[in-house]
């Protein structure tokens, strides 16, 4: 299994990105991705997490009402969109996959990262 992430930049607050999550190499169909971002300095925190069968979805509290997590199936591909963004939201942010549907789980769930995305909200 490999996950790309794209879509990062930097954005001024107040503004949008849209992060995509393309997924490749799986071969199960009862599977969860979260997206999740550290920032310096700071552990790793969820974001947001989707489950692949069904759509179901769970965000953290931070981000509710500001940010989507959204799948296609079809393309293996998994996007968050981020409006509303804040200073604090600025981080790297990754896609990791979990096998099982319990959004979100704990980090160690998840056996397949990928590389990372940076956002960065900056005036």
């Amino acid at each position: 299994v490999q996950l790309a992430e794209s879509g990062g930049g930097l954005v001024q607050p107040g503004g949008s990105l849209r992060l995509s999550c393309a997924a490749s190499g799986i071969t199960f169909d009862d599977y969860r991705i979260t997206w999740w971002r550290q920032a310096p300095g700071k552990e790793r925190e969820g974001v947001a997490c989707i489950n692949i069968r069904d759509g179901s979805t769970s965000y953290e509290d931070f981000v509710k009402g500001r940010f989507t997590i959204s799948r296609d199936n079809a393309k293996y591909l998994v996007t968050l969109q981020m409006n509303n963004l804040k200073f604090e939201d600025s981080a790297s942010y990754y896609c990791a996959l979990a096998v099982g549907s319990s959004c979100p789980g704990v980090e160690w769930e998840y056996d397949y990262w990928g590389q990372g995305t940076q956002v960065t909200v900056s005036s």
